[in-house]
Order: C-alpha cells, then sequence, then structure tokens
C-alpha cells in the first residue's frame, strides 16, 4: 500500500504541472502578479493533493518572524534549510512576493519554466563564472527594493536528513551587499519526501522560520550564526518528527557522510 500511494502522488504531481500549465498559459500574457498568483493556486492544490494521496501535510512555524512595515512583509533573503522538493514551492503560498534563485537550466522547462521567468524568479547561469554572481547580485538587489522576499538555498542543492552541512558563500555575498535581514528558515521535509527517491512517507512538514538576522555582521560571523540556527532548528524537527515515528528510517552513517 505504501508503495502504491507514493506512485499515485507521483503520478498525480507531475500530471498536474502539465494539465494545470495548460489552461493557465493566457495568464503569461498578462502581468508578473498573474503568474504569481497562479503559482500560488498550483502550489496549494499540490500540497493539498499531497495530503490526501500519501498523508503529507505541513505545518509552518514562526511567520511572525519574517520582516514586515505596516503589517506588510517586506524585502528580505529567506536562507532555507534544502532536503526535497516541497520546499521549492511549499514556502510560496505563505509569501506576500517570492522571488526564488534558482538555476537557469529551470527556466527551459516547458510551462514550469515560462511561469518562473515571467513571475520574476532570478536564473543563475552557473557557466558565466564572475558575471553570473554580478548579474545574480544585480537581479537580487531590484528584488528586495521592490519588497520581494528572496528565497536561497544555502547549501546549493538537496541534502539528505543526517548529512553533514555543506553552507556555500553565495548568503554571505546576498547578506553583505543586499544590506537586508537573513531570516534562517529550518525544515524537516527529506524525513517524508526522501532526495533522489521514490518513497513518499506519511507525516507533518514542519518549516520552522527563525528570528531574521539584521544586517550589519561581518560576512563570516553571519554565515556561521545562519549555519548553527538552521542546523540546531533542522536537528529538532527531525528528532521531534523521528520520536512521533513518523518520517523515513534513518540512513547507514555512509549513505549520508560528505
Amino acid at each position: 500500500m505504501p508503495t502504491l500511494r507514493a506512485l499515485v502522488a507521483n503520478i498525480l504531481f507531475y500530471a498536474n504541472m502539465v494539465l494545470w500549465l495548460i489552461p493557465a498559459l493566457p495568464i503569461l500574457l498578462g502581468p508578473r502578479r498573474w503568474s504569481l498568483n497562479a503559482i500560488r493556486v498550483w502550489s496549494h492544490f499540490t500540497m493539498w493533493m499531497l495530503a490526501v494521496t500519501v498523508g503529507l501535510r505541513w505545518e509552518i512555524r514562526g511567520l511572525d518572524n519574517l520582516p514586515t512595515r505596516d503589517g506588510k512583509q517586506i524585502g528580505c533573503i529567506i536562507a532555507s534549510k534544502h532536503q526535497s522538493h516541497w520546499e521549492t514551492f511549499g514556502l510560496f503560498p505563505y509569501l506576500y512576493d517570492p522571488a526564488y534563485i534558482l538555476k537557469k537550466e529551470l527556466l527551459r522547462l516547458p510551462g514550469f519554466g515560462w511561469f518562473s521567468a515571467r513571475s520574476g524568479m532570478i536564473a543563475v547561469d552557473r557557466s558565466r563564472g564572475s558575471k553570473a554572481l554580478r548579474d545574480m547580485t544585480k537581479a537580487a538587489k531590484d528584488a528586495v527594493d521592490e519588497g520581494r522576499q528572496l528565497i536561497i538555498f544555502p547549501e546549493g542543492t538537496r541534502r539528505l536528513v543526517d548529512a553533514p552541512p555543506d553552507y556555500k558563500p553565495g548568503a554571505a555575498h546576498l547578506y553583505r551587499q543586499l544590506g537586508v535581514p537573513v531570516v534562517p528558515a529550518a525544515i524537516n521535509s527529506g524525513l517524508f519526501w526522501p532526495r533522489r527517491q521514490f518513497a513518499r512517507y506519511p507525516g507533518t512538514i514542519v518549516v520552522s522560520i527563525l528570528p531574521a538576522i539584521p544586517p550589519g555582521l561581518e560576512s563570516r560571523d553571519m554565515l556561521v550564526t545562519l549555519q548553527d540556527a538552521i542546523e540546531t532548528e533542522t536537528d529538532k524537527l527531525v528528532e521531534e518528527a523521528r520520536a512521533a515515528g513518523t518520517g523515513a528510517p534513518p540512513l547507514p552513517a555512509e549513505a549520508v557522510a560528505g
């Protein structure tokens, strides 16, 4: 039964993406906000579908830690732990005007790439070296100046649960250049949607949004503070889920090393 449920969930996930995109294509001709709202609706529906098919629910903690002005979210950097595909869309409905930093290759995907580009996601062409970094920095600054929430995965790619942290300097670079708060976000999604695995496990994905790190720290100090906050909270969320008997069983130590 768990295998069958995972199969159904996988088929519906990709089928929903295709079937939803076709009737939504005219939205691309409208304002950027239309495409942003279309992704938000798709995200909500996909999360509901995963809850129905495999019992994969979610909980967002600490939303009040997102910087606001007059009750409205303002420009900031959200640095999130990255364990599964879930957080690439699961955070979307809770942010006013999100701008994900993603690989340029994703913009070439039919449908998904078109909506990502039209809604103002920031694509990075890693083959262009230092110019890619300059282009990303300029686009990121424009985004936060417009009051958007910039989402970055500071380890650069999905990490297995229990894998040692591997934080890259990109988050510290943006922090230094943009002069806005960095909001750490921990998550336990890898327990329920494991990296590069077919399985999907029932339970509750928890996102914990932590107090913002204010601008003004040295880059190295900020990165140490960021890593400590995210990793400490992520460990707590993983242990909390395991204590409840939910999620994937732990992998052997050699499988998560490096």
